[in-house]
């Protein structure tokens, strides 16, 4: 009896030890790695169709548990068994840019693609946060083949809209009948993109339009240089962040800014003006 309580002593401390090594192995085994799972946080981005009608669809910011993000692209109306890569570009749509991130190809045949990653291309680390606030747009292209033709395309981060626009209305000048909008889009870091939209201009005709100051009657310099309009589609699509000189230049600012816009007939004939109306505090829509 004397020799079996040493026994059972060193029997518990060798089960006790046991234990605690099997209970270590367990944390670090790598076959049991603790899956990421969705935080709860998600965003969505509309993509708008572009050279091809009708395509167009979704890309969904999704944070995770590890601080990666998935990004799931979601399109309507591809070709099936097309092959479309998909990027995030620096800077608004309008402004274009290199390309930030490779995201996931778009299989055709079910719109879809998703990719999970926490880094850039140039391996610069990027959070959830940090991605709803970025600078970039994504370009949806055709085929590895055709990265210049666009298919769908959309404004993220701080680039995405807000919801708030203005309208200003475009009467004609010169010319008969042209005339049309100027539409204000407002954007999560208080920029603008202007859309500008002229019914009856000639084909092939490319008119300069600028924000002048003081109001259209009695006329005033350049502030603003637009993007020239195409008049072939009689549009135009410029983002607005600042003035000619430098200065800020934003969303509210066009909507209290004293001025007007006027659309010329061309590059050398500024003095023709095909069509003009006031904006911001010198709109009236009586």
């Amino acid at each position: 009896m004397k020799n079996l309580i040493p026994f059972r002593v060193l029997f518990f401390v060798s089960l006790s030890i046991g234990l605690i090594a099997c209970s270590d192995d367990d944390d670090d085994n790598p076959t049991n790695p603790i899956e990421p799972v969705p935080t709860g946080k998600s965003e969505t981005y509309s993509l708008n169709e572009k050279a091809v009608p009708g395509i167009s669809g979704t890309a969904k910011f999704i944070e995770y548990s590890d601080n990666s993000i998935t990004v799931e692209l979601d399109l309507q109306n591809t070709p099936a068994d097309g092959q479309h890569p998909a990027h995030i570009h620096f800077n608004t749509a309008v402004e274009g840019g290199g390309v930030a991130l490779t995201l996931g190809t778009i299989d055709g045949t079910t719109g879809k693609s998703s990719i999970n990653f926490s880094e850039l291309n140039d391996g610069t680390s990027i959070s959830y946060d940090e991605l709803l606030d970025y600078d970039g747009h994504i370009n949806v292209h055709l085929s590895s083949d055709d990265l210049s033709t666009i298919v769908a395309q959309g404004d993220i981060g701080q680039n995405a809209f807000t919801g708030n626009s203005k309208s200003y209305e475009l009467n004609e000048k010169a010319v008969p009948g042209i005339s049309g909008t100027a539409t204000f889009y407002e954007r999560n870091n208080g920029e603008a993109l202007a859309m500008i939209y002229l019914m009856n201009t000639p084909a092939n005709g490319i008119h300069p339009a600028h924000i002048h100051d003081n109001d259209a009657d009695t006329g005033g310099g350049i502030v603003f240089t637009f993007n020239p309009i195409d008049g072939n589609t009689g549009t135009s699509n410029t983002n607005i962040s600042a003035k000619d000189d430098g200065s800020a230049f934003g969303y509210n600012d066009v909507l209290g800014f004293n001025g007007h816009i006027n659309v010329h007939l061309s590059a050398d004939d500024l003095g023709t003006i095909v069509a003009q109306g006031n904006i911001g505090s010198n709109y009236s829509s009586d």
